[in-house]
């Protein structure tokens, strides 16, 4: 005969609650206080997060940590750095072609759509609707600024201090992400023999949890959308659009809720297409980029990219970025899904001890007479 399993002590008991409460509240405090300084380690937190699963996999091939620490963090600074020399100077020249762009959206706005709408539905919009302004007033700053790297670099002669902060942040995060990915796993270790004995194994239980609902979406979320953006990107630009790279990364940005980025992305390449084009033959050709886009992603790219790990919804992760970006600013937008996952996890727990409790009451009301139907 087995003898019964010792029941662990509550590690949320009355005793403890407050003291729990007090430490969440002096850790909030703390980030609040820290919030300048912390953006590069969270931003290197994150980025040693997101290379661990490969490096854990060069070390089950018989790699030594060190060796598959150096290979994954040369690869993703690879990819980083191909990434920025790609975009900038695709993303400057998409921005000045959206700029020069902008008198034939006002000229197709106030000859073609607005008579349209005021004839099909019977309004009066042309008093209202006056473009010019606005596209003089963009032409202006962009061309104040003369594009990206002049606003960067005309920047330093007025706020030189705060440029070299931000270039000293900018180059500590490489190296901070690299101790990070060698050393994580033993600072966990560390951090996990501080804990009250009462309360590691249900902290171990929820953070491993926590890093499942975070891992499925990050990962597979971050994998959709940049596939998504390179499927518009490739697509509109194949079929003529001149915006179709600024398009598809925009929409690509934004997938992160469903159905969003296909609607913004397809309401941004239709009016393009319209004043571009202005035939049914390239706004088909747009329909079926779009088409393809949501195919890809309903049948292939989330199912085998993310599956069913997600665990967030969409109007959840929306909050949690606004929230976020309100409270800590960038820190805040860093922080708001990892903290988002956290709390979907404890939540879980918090209801699955509040349906075993007493004062849930499941074991007393099945107790009670059934009457009869």
């Amino acid at each position: 005969m087995t003898a019964p399993a010792a029941r662990l002590p509550d590690p949320f008991s009355d005793r403890r609650r407050w003291q729990w409460l007090a430490l969440a509240a002096a850790v909030g405090v703390l980030v609040w206080l820290l919030a300048p300084i912390l953006t590069p380690f969270v931003v290197s937190a994150l980025l040693a997060w997101l290379g661990e699963p490969l490096v854990r996999r060069l070390e089950r091939g018989g790699r030594s940590r060190s060796i598959a620490v150096l290979l994954v963090f040369s690869l993703m600074t690879l990819v980083i750095v191909l990434a920025v020399l790609l975009l900038i100077p695709l993303i400057e020249n998409q921005v000045s072609k959206f700029i020069d762009w902008l008198p034939r959206f006002g000229a197709w706005l106030t000859g073609t759509a607005v008579p349209w709408a005021e004839q099909r539905f019977n309004l009066e919009l042309a008093s209202y609707i006056d473009p010019s302004a606005i596209i003089e007033l963009l032409k202006k700053h962009w061309q104040e600024a003369g594009g990206i790297a002049a606003t960067v670099f005309g920047g330093v002669s007025k706020s030189g201090i705060a440029i070299l902060g931000w270039i000293a942040n900018l180059a500590l995060i490489p190296v901070v992400t690299f101790y990070f990915m060698r050393d994580g796993a033993g600072m966990l270790a560390r951090v996990r023999d501080l804990l009250p004995r009462p309360v590691e194994p249900v902290v171990s239980q929820l953070t491993h949890e926590s890093d499942q609902v975070l891992g499925g979406f990050i990962r597979g979320q971050l994998s959709v959308m940049i596939a998504l953006g390179a499927i518009y990107a490739i697509g509109l630009t194949a079929v003529g659009v001149d915006l179709g790279i600024l398009i598809g990364i925009v929409a690509g940005l934004v997938s992160f809720v469903p159905y969003l980025g296909a609607i913004v992305g397809l309401g941004a390449a239709v009016i393009a297409t319209l004043v571009q084009h202005g035939d049914l033959m390239h706004l088909a050709l747009v329909l079926g980029v779009f088409g393809l886009g949501q195919l890809l992603e309903s049948f292939w790219l989330t199912p085998w990219l993310v599956g069913d790990k997600i665990g967030l919804h969409p109007v959840a992760v929306i909050f949690a970025i606004m929230a976020g970006g309100q409270l800590f600013g960038f820190l805040g937008v860093l922080l708001a899904l990892p903290l988002a996952a956290v709390l979907v996890v404890v939540m879980r727990y918090a209801h699955a001890r509040y349906t075993a409790s007493q004062l849930y009451g499941a074991d007393d009301a099945a107790s009670l007479p059934q009457k009869d139907a």
